[in-house]
């Protein structure tokens, strides 16, 4: 036993030795095991590009995936941070320094030419002498309006007829731009009742022509309707208005190819196949929003707020649906849907909300049983393509800069192109007192309007500096190429049904005597 022990305590240093300088012990590995996972960085959590795309997201892990359209609503007019209905002292939406630059605010002589078009319409339609109400919905900061009343303003006639300019403005700050350059800076706006319309609205007296009303609501619903405008000539402008309402995207999903399954049996045992249930053609299926999942670096040093976090190159992303939805019934049956509905992966985009604020505008013009006649014009100016179905258009602009309609929720604008047919369509069908002209060019509907004869007049007299101004301004409205917008925007008009007598000027038509 001695030599036993003897043996054993000769073993004992080469053993300390090995737990000290080759290998730690037991009870140092487990202290260093206890002290990796305690100092382990933890991972904030997920930081969102702004408050309300948080919001959204939270909702989404709710309800699930959401519509296009329904994203779309939350980050344009949301009352907690939307892009058109929250006041930023420190940003604008429009001009230079804002997000983008709209025709009016590149050249006054946009606006001015939109004026005598509804000049020409007022003599084509017999020069009423009274009841012409101009409405214009999603008005910017007024800058149209503006030119639009000053160029009627040198018409005495035209403009003695003008009784009312309704504005459909949400945001309040934009409220506020648009009174302040149309009827004065500082001036108030009084809530004024509404007399049996739903609700109130708020009005001011114009600057320009005798104290013209300024009245301004919410929604084109509120506006007066048909039964209390009897012998009014509405005259309606949209003017990149189309292109922000909500869309709905859907893709052609090919029928399922898997065999049904062999549940039941005959009366000799043998499987009998049950009937299918699914389609046997291609389904719309609606494209949704979801959240991306947040990007990680686990290798970035750490902060005092943990780890850094490298954010992901959009908030949100499209999924498709498993399958057909509420949603896929908006979408019309007619012939150029069903066509790309046979073609499995084909994709459209579709707007009924849009279809609403048409059809207000063609049951206004056409008249109805009422007693009021076909009396009017809208103007719908816009981008998008001539004659086919928009497309994977959906977009966002910030800084001037196309960038992903998933980032920067409620702080950057989005809008998708204009789906001219089926406004059109929409518009015809809601009332049969109307025609519908174009969509053409707006460089062509600009040219037939004299916009070079305008210009040049307005250069006279300027300095060199100015007049460089002015024509690269007009230029630009008409040209195409990256940076024209002669091709990229359409003109479209409604007008009373004439039975083909007279084509309005810019389609074609010519002024009335």
């Amino acid at each position: 036993m001695r030599h036993g022990a003897a043996v054993a305590s000769k073993c004992r240093p080469v053993l300390r030795c090995q737990s000290q300088q080759l290998i730690p012990s037991i009870h140092r590995a487990r202290r260093w095991q206890t002290t990796a996972t305690t100092s382990a960085p933890a991972i904030p959590p997920r930081r969102w590009s702004t408050p309300l795309a948080e919001t959204i997201a939270k909702a989404i892990e709710v309800t699930g995936p959401v519509p296009i359209a329904s994203y779309m609503r939350q980050c344009l007019t949301s009352p907690d941070g939307g892009y058109y209905t929250t006041t930023r002292p420190t940003h604008d939406q429009f001009g230079r320094r804002g997000d983008f630059t709209t025709s009016p605010e590149i050249s006054q002589v946009f606006g001015e030419l939109v004026g005598v078009w509804f000049l020409t319409e007022w003599m084509g339609q017999g020069r009423p002498s009274s009841g012409v109400q101009f409405m214009e919905v999603g008005p910017g900061r007024g800058t149209m309006m503006s030119d639009v009343l000053r160029t009627a303003s040198q018409f005495r006639s035209f403009s003695q007829a003008v009784e009312a300019v309704w504005l459909v403005e949400a945001g309040e700050g934009l409220r506020r731009q648009q009174c302040d350059l149309l009827c004065g800076e500082g001036v108030e706006m009084k809530e004024v009742d509404g007399q049996g319309q739903i609700l109130s609205y708020w009005e001011a007296k114009s600057k320009h022509g005798k104290g013209i009303p300024i009245r301004w609501v919410e929604d084109v619903a509120l506006l007066p309707t048909n039964k209390e405008s009897t012998g009014k000539t509405p005259f309606i402008i949209a003017h990149e208005f189309f292109d922000a309402l909500p869309i709905h995207a859907f893709e052609s999903v090919a029928a399922a190819s898997k065999p049904p399954k062999t549940e039941l049996l005959d009366k000799d045992g043998r499987p009998m196949v049950r009937p299918s249930s699914a389609s046997k053609v291609p389904q719309w299926r609606e494209l949704l929003v979801s959240a991306t999942q947040p990007k990680i670096d686990l290798f970035t040093p750490v902060t005092e707020g943990g780890v850094q976090q490298k954010q992901p190159d959009a908030d949100f992303h499209l999924t498709i649906a498993k399958a057909s939805n509420p949603n896929s019934l908006v979408i019309p049956e007619r012939p150029r849907y069903r066509k790309l509905k046979r073609q499995p992966e084909s994709r459209i985009e579709v707007s009924p909300e849009s279809y609403r604020y048409i059809q207000d505008f063609a049951k206004r013009i056409g008249g109805d049983v009422s007693g009021n006649k076909p009396a009017g014009a809208a103007l719908i100016i816009d981008y998008g393509p001539l004659d086919t179905i928009p497309v994977n258009s959906l977009r966002g602009i910030r800084e001037h800069k196309v960038v992903s309609p998933f980032s920067f929720a409620g702080q950057a604008d989005i809008s998708a192109d204009v789906d001219f047919g089926a406004l059109a369509d929409a518009a015809l069908e809601a009332r049969k007192g109307v025609e519908v002209h174009g969509p053409v060019e707006q460089g062509a509907w600009l040219t037939q309007l004299g916009v070079k004869d305008r210009a040049e007049r307005l250069m006279k007299g300027l300095e060199k500096s100015e007049r460089n101004g002015v024509e690269t301004g007009w230029k630009r409205l008409v040209e195409g190429g990256p940076t024209g917008m002669g091709k990229a925007y359409k003109v479209m008009a409604i007008l009373p049904e004439n039975e083909g007598k007279r084509r309005p000027v810019g389609f074609g038509g010519m002024v009335a005597p």
